[in-house]
């Protein structure tokens, strides 16, 4: 399979303002780039929906487990993004879009800068999932419970519902610095050659500069995403491949001088 030569190093971009409007303008982009190029986004989007089903599998069905997989799940999501960009970049360019053009692409990540981003993602994940499982210890260890492997009960009582408020503002807050460290960089090292450090930081600088906005960006995307999960994580085959073109617009409008 052929491969995109990785681009010269430049300059590094600057960050520039993002409206409300345009996050609407880039789900647009998002759902039009899904439209000419399903194919790709139901590829892409399978592997999560796929993780999603074995995940609560392995999960047994705990109450616990599910309510950790459903918070953490979103971290992970980034990956399946990769291959989306590429599609949407191919797209803006006019570039030849073949299946062996697009994955030699995405292989060919593996000697750049994203699994160093993914490997922060991954211990992030899993240090969430070890401290979700602390924190339902910690408030729910020392409680008489009956039927924890099914039941939603306990989360009725005092205890269980501040329990669940701790773990919900918890997972937000790391799902959120995940998002910020991950809003442009990906789509920064896709296309360029900027060391991941640099592309973490020009995002996260991304996320205070329009911070009200990229609250809104957040919820939105949090909100597609429960949505996608709902019916059997069959929603995400739509809700994932949307929302990674609509990343790579975003990228487009909040990072600009040589990109314009």
């Amino acid at each position: 399979m052929s491969k995109r030569q990785p681009v010269e190093p430049s300059r590094l971009p600057s960050v520039g303002r993002i409206t409300v409007a345009e996050l609407f303008a880039v789900l647009s982009d998002g759902w039009f780039d899904f439209r000419r190029a399903p194919a790709y986004g139901m590829f892409f989007s399978a592997v999560y929906v796929i993780g999603g089903f074995a995940l609560i599998y392995l999960g047994a069905g705990t109450v616990s487990w599910v309510l950790t997989v459903s918070l953490g799940f979103p971290l992970v999501a980034p990956f399946a993004a990769v291959g989306l960009y590429e599609v949407s970049r191919r797209l803006e360019t006019g570039e030849d879009l073949s299946w062996s053009e697009v994955l030699g692409v995405v292989i060919a990540e593996k000697d750049r800068q994203i699994p160093w981003i993914g490997a922060i993602i991954v211990i992030a994940f899993l240090f969430w999932t070890f401290l979700a499982h602390m924190i339902f210890a910690l408030f729910m260890g020392l409680s008489a419970m009956t039927n924890i492997s099914n039941s939603y009960e306990v989360f009725l009582t005092g205890q269980g519902f501040l329990m669940a408020l701790v773990e919900l503002g918890i997972g937000g807050a790391f799902a959120f610095l995940i998002f910020s460290i991950t809003l442009v960089s990906l789509p920064l090292l896709l296309e360029k050659e900027v060391d991941f450090v640099t592309a973490m930081l020009l995002s996260m600088a991304v996320v205070t500069q329009n911070l009200p906005v990229m609250l809104l960006w957040a919820v939105m995307i949090s909100a597609l995403l429960i949505l996608g999960m709902l019916p059997a994580f069959l929603g995400l085959f739509v809700a994932l491949p949307v929302l990674g073109h609509a990343t790579w617009h975003l990228y487009r409008r909040a990072l600009y001088d040589e990109f314009k």
